[in-house]
């Protein structure tokens, strides 16, 4: 694609996620209605109607505003830096797994290496406040796993977060920071070194545009990014109200893998991990525990990174071949590349061309049902 006509789709996609009143919800509903965010912006008012409220459609309608032409021209320069990328929904490098999940963000900016979100991996949380003991663990955990070839995904917090990242930058896998600010901003700033050694060596990912500060309520939404970037989610050390229970119910809601490291019974930061494990969590005392659950996955590594066709967009073979599989009855992700035979990035980024194309919907629940 020509770099006017990507800097012009870059712009169309951050116009419509800064229009006043078009949430997630809303975003999706108008990309089946119409497509790309070029058709949005291009469709006749009363067909805008029939498929959001008045007002938001006015906002639509409304030149592009100050602040976010702003915006636009700030994202643009940045995404110019080497290292810097901006992957829109529906985008070849946007990770497929991300697709699976229930509410995947219409931007993401990246900075480092692309590869390592496409990779399997596995997500390594806890406590902000964690013991020495604990961090000495998912340091160790995390480097282990990533010697085996899995990615480490965490949240660039305090404590467990930020062990867990040293750790899988000590091994092949690599490591991933879900951050919750905009993608040039470091938070918490204690760990600003650590975040240019991820940057340089494994790759910062944010949903956030450009100059979003440290905001409470954006670092449980992040959750959702570091589960469903992950085959698993290993909680090492955690309260019973710790925000890693949040990553681990949102796993489980996506599918996912739980492990979880016994601690003493004597512990406030053990609590949380009991429960898990008394939920139906994997109780691991070492890193082979993970692999042996996991299975085969490590040993795929190198060739799922290598995989030429990985993100693909699909053709109408492959379209058919997921409509047919899906017949007339609601039916998830799993049973769909059983009946399809085809691959999750494959059948992840057909599912996607056709919910835009208004073909098939995904429901609440994570199935998906066939419109037409």
């Amino acid at each position: 694609m020509a770099s006017a006509e990507r800097h012009q789709e870059i712009a169309d996609w951050l116009r419509l996620e800064q229009t006043p009143g078009v949430g997630p919800a809303t975003a999706r509903k108008l990309l089946a209605a119409f497509g790309l965010p070029s058709n949005i912006f291009a469709a006749d008012p009363v067909a805008l109607r029939d498929v959001v409220p008045a007002r938001v459609a006015d906002a639509l309608l409304e030149p592009v505003s100050d602040t976010t032409s702003a915006l636009i021209d700030k994202t643009l320069t940045w995404a110019q830096a080497p290292g810097n990328h901006v992957l829109l929904l529906g985008d070849p490098a946007y990770p497929s797994s991300l697709l699976q999940t229930f509410d995947p963000p219409l931007v993401l900016y990246a900075k480092g290496r692309l590869a390592l979100l496409t990779a399997p991996a596995i997500a390594v949380v806890g406590s902000r406040n964690a013991t020495a003991q604990g961090m000495a663990n998912a340091e160790r955990f995390a480097e282990a796993l990533s010697q085996s070839g899995l990615g480490i995904i965490s949240g660039l917090a305090l404590g467990i977060d930020a062990a867990a990242h040293r750790g899988g930058l000590k091994g092949a896998g690599g490591t991933v920071a879900v951050i919750g600010t905009g993608p040039d901003i470091v938070y918490p700033s204690r760990n600003h070194r650590l975040a240019h050694e991820i940057a340089a060596e494994g790759c910062l990912l944010s949903e956030y545009p450009l100059g979003t500060p440290a905001i409470a309520a954006n670092f449980p939404r992040r959750n959702r990014i570091i589960s469903g970037l992950s085959r698993g989610v290993l909680v090492v050390e955690a309260a019973a109200q710790s925000g890693s229970l949040i990553t681990a119910r949102l796993a489980l809601e996506q599918g996912r893998d739980v492990f979880a490291i016994p601690g003493s019974i004597h512990s406030p930061l053990s609590k949380g991990c009991h429960l898990l494990i008394k939920q139906g969590a994997k109780l691991v005392e070492s890193a082979q525990d993970v692999l042996e659950e996991i299975g085969a996955l490590a040993a795929a590594c190198r060739a799922s990174t290598e995989d030429p066709d990985a993100g693909k967009p699909a053709d109408d073979v492959m379209t058919s071949q997921v409509l047919q599989a899906l017949g007339h009855d609601p039916a998830p992700v799993d049973v769909l590349a059983m009946r399809s035979g085809l691959d999750i990035a494959s059948l992840s980024t057909a599912l996607l061309h056709l919910e835009m194309e208004n073909r098939v919907e995904l429901l609440p629940n994570g199935n998906y049902r066939r419109i037409v």
